[in-house]
């Protein structure tokens, strides 16, 4: 249900191809490890949570996983504001409800520039949670959800660092949490990303559009529940683009762009309240920036009482 500002929008990131430089049109931000474990539980009533990032990338690989030297070092600080409102209303045998998600972020890229205000909004008309079903003695729960980017967020064409794409992306994904016992659980979040074009993307670029290409990213986690509401375990993302991005209409070719990360997390459930700690280490980067990164979440969920596959 969340984003991240995993990926910068540095406008366009150099690549290297067959011997010769061409440039590429990035992501835009996404939720890369935002969400993580029990991620599927739900149920009729609200949510609201809270969402902290630190993200530090230390290097730039390009389209053969080599470093890009001229590319600076990007630190960045996001906050990101969620409020679902689910129904005891049924639409395909799952109770519907909307979605809103606000951003706020402070980026520095070094030379490129220093930016800070609101990122895009994304918006949900679109949440189905199936109740939980039991599968022998295991348990599943489902969700889907049909994401909107609105780009409204601080975006100016002559600076090179952005916090919005300046486009508008959708963004569904389907989630589930599988508890094969009552101690283990496995969460998978898996997204389909469609971009639309910037028609005024950077001066720098010297370009009339840009358009970043559909990708396919996910989030996966397995945990351990240890005493007092307490699951410890490990969880990864990936995002893996699956067609050219576009400059002025034309494709770009050899130029994929894909991050991986793998770390440890910990949540610990407290019923209305659940606390979330995940770390991250970046790895087999290609046209992306790579580093590590700190997610820090707390959920609100009135009603809700802890212990396996409770929701709200």
């Amino acid at each position: 249900m969340t984003r991240t500002l995993q990926h910068i929008l540095l406008a366009l990131l150099p690549a290297w191809s067959a011997g010769h430089a061409q440039m590429h049109s990035a992501e835009p931000t996404v939720n890369l490890g935002d969400t993580s474990f029990l991620d599927a539980l739900g149920g009729p009533g609200l949510l609201l949570e809270q969402i902290g990032d630190a993200h530090h990338s230390g290097s730039t690989t390009d389209s053969l996983g080599h470093t890009v030297r001229s590319a600076p070092a990007v630190n960045s600080i996001s906050g990101l504001t969620h409020g679902v409102d689910l129904t005891k209303h049924h639409l395909f045998g799952a109770w519907y409800g909307t979605e809103a998600i606000l951003v706020a972020a402070h980026v520095n890229a070094g030379e490129p520039g220093v930016v800070g205000g609101f990122g895009d909004l994304t918006v949900s008309p679109l949440v189905l949670q199936w109740k939980q079903k039991k599968i022998g003695s295991t348990l599943l729960n489902q969700r889907f959800v049909l994401d909107f980017e609105v780009p409204i967020g601080e975006y100016r064409q002559h600076l090179a660092t952005s916090l919005s794409s300046h486009a508008f992306t959708v963004h569904p994904y389907y989630a589930f949490t599988f508890f094969p016992t009552h101690r283990i659980e496995t969460s998978w979040r898996t997204h389909y990303l469609y971009n639309g074009a910037n028609n005024s993307p950077a001066i720098q670029t010297n370009a009339r559009s840009t358009q970043a290409g559909q990708a396919i990213h996910f989030n996966a986690t397995v945990a351990y529940r240890l005493s007092h509401g307490i699951w410890l375990g490990a969880n990864g993302y990936f995002l893996k683009q699956i067609t050219d991005p576009k400059v002025n209409g034309v494709n770009l070719k050899a130029s994929p762009e894909q991050v991986g990360s793998i770390g440890p997390g910990l949540v610990w459930d407290r019923g209305q309240y659940l606390f979330y700690i995940n770390g991250y280490h970046e790895i087999d980067a290609l046209n992306s920036p790579q580093g590590n990164k700190l997610v820090l979440r707390m959920q609100w969920i009135p009603g809700r009482h802890p212990g396996i596959g409770s929701g709200n």
